[in-house]
């Protein structure tokens, strides 16, 4: 899914521009994903794309599985939680409106048992002490749930209308794509040789457990004494039994991501690193065969008033320091040296990334002066976003 305008450089080369309102108005967009490493912006990123969505009439909910509080506080919510809770303030003169939710990794992960299991099955695998231990901590839950949630919302948006748009902001880091590798890592470990040992004697007659499974059986009491083995041995079945599903459903999801109506935006700094970054994203999206539809760039540097180049500064700056050493004018244009000098040293990082991958449409957001705390602040996020900037391929 591309979404991008052409600008012509002063080099008469073309840029791919990032059309982001079109995005979200056209109708087959149905979820957006952000990534990006951790502090680029991402949570602030999809929470601005969500109120212009909904404020150009989508109907959206907002799904962090980052555990900033910050898309709460801008959004005027005391806590977000597992329940998607409606955004007030919203302009709904065009008919949309904006719900706003948190990733519940536990809460999610105890749904999928009551949903599995029988009443009295269910509370006996929620009391389970390994269970507790896997949904509050084990490594890949939240990638696991983050997954499992996302289906949720898309299975009931699509029975029955809620939203029309799913915006999901995702964890920091490179993890923010293991949620891409949830449904294989999932069944390796259903489908593991210990996981199969421990379910023989349920899964086959007694007569069939061999004597060197008794062996084993016998030497984990010794070690784990009667009940914790009991214990593990019932949370075992029930991973076999209740969470066999989720495997299926999981990978329906990972479908769901590389379907025509997804959107993948990597969000990066004007920085060497980030953008490094932000290369692994989408060279990877792109091998996983996921949409990707841009790349924003977040807190970018505004150029300095006046056409004076950072040369010219400096060296106007030096004849005026000579001429009076405590001039308040020398150290003004050394100031907008410096700045010029950064805002080019980003156009060329913004522009490296753009020759490596020239197939992915950029946005470029300039730096506010504070911090976005409140839906006015992420009102002009959504317009810097959808106004971007030139993106010229001069220069190396």
């Amino acid at each position: 899914m591309s979404k991008a305008r052409t600008r012509v450089g002063p080099t008469g080369k073309r840029a791919r521009m990032l059309d982001v309102d079109a995005l979200l108005d056209d109708p087959d967009t149905g979820i957006i994903v952000c990534c990006g490493s951790g502090g680029v912006g991402k949570t602030t990123t999809s929470a601005a794309l969500a109120l212009r969505a909904a404020e150009r009439g989508r109907k959206v909910v907002v799904l962090t599985i980052d555990p900033a509080r910050r898309l709460a506080q801008s959004m005027g919510i005391e806590e977000l939680d597992n329940t998607p809770r409606p955004v007030a303030a919203v302009d709904g003169t065009a008919g949309g409106h904006l719900d706003a939710m948190m990733l519940d990794m536990k809460r999610t992960f105890d749904e999928v048992v009551e949903s599995q299991a029988s009443p009295e099955k269910a509370q006996q695998i929620l009391q389970n002490p390994f269970y507790i231990a896997l949904s509050s901590s084990f490594a890949g839950t939240q990638e696991y749930m983050a997954m499992e949630k996302l289906g949720q919302i898309h299975g009931t948006s699509v029975a029955d209308g809620t939203y029309d748009l799913i915006v999901v902001d995702t964890p920091p880091s490179r993890s923010a794509l293991d949620f891409l590798d949830a449904p294989e890592r999932l069944s390796s470990f259903l489908d593991g040789r210990f996981i199969r040992l421990m379910l023989a004697p349920a899964r086959g007659p007694a007569r069939l457990m061999s004597a060197g499974l008794g062996i084993i059986t016998n030497a984990l009491t010794r070690i784990l004494g009667a009940q914790v083995l009991r214990d593990l041995q019932t949370f075992v079945s029930a991973l076999d039994t209740v969470f066999g599903g989720f495997r299926q459903r999981a990978q329906r999801t990972y479908a769901l991501l590389q379907a025509e109506g997804t959107a993948f935006l990597v969000v990066a700094a004007p920085e060497p690193d980030a953008l490094r970054e932000a290369a692994y994203f989408v060279e990877r999206l792109s091998e996983d065969e996921m949409p990707v539809a841009g790349l924003i760039v977040n807190r970018a540097s505004p150029a300095p008033l006046g056409r004076l180049s950072a040369d010219e500064a400096m060296a106007a700056a030096e004849r005026l320091r000579r001429q009076d050493p405590e001039s308040p004018t020398a150290g003004m244009l050394r100031l907008h040296a410096d700045q010029s000098r950064l805002v080019e040293r980003e156009a060329r990082l913004r522009r490296r990334f753009h020759a490596a991958h020239p197939q992915v449409a950029t946005a470029v957001v300039p730096a506010l002066a504070g911090d976005v705390h409140d839906l006015e602040g992420l009102r002009k996020i959504g317009e810097l976003l959808a106004q971007g900037e030139q993106l010229t391929t001069s220069g190396a």
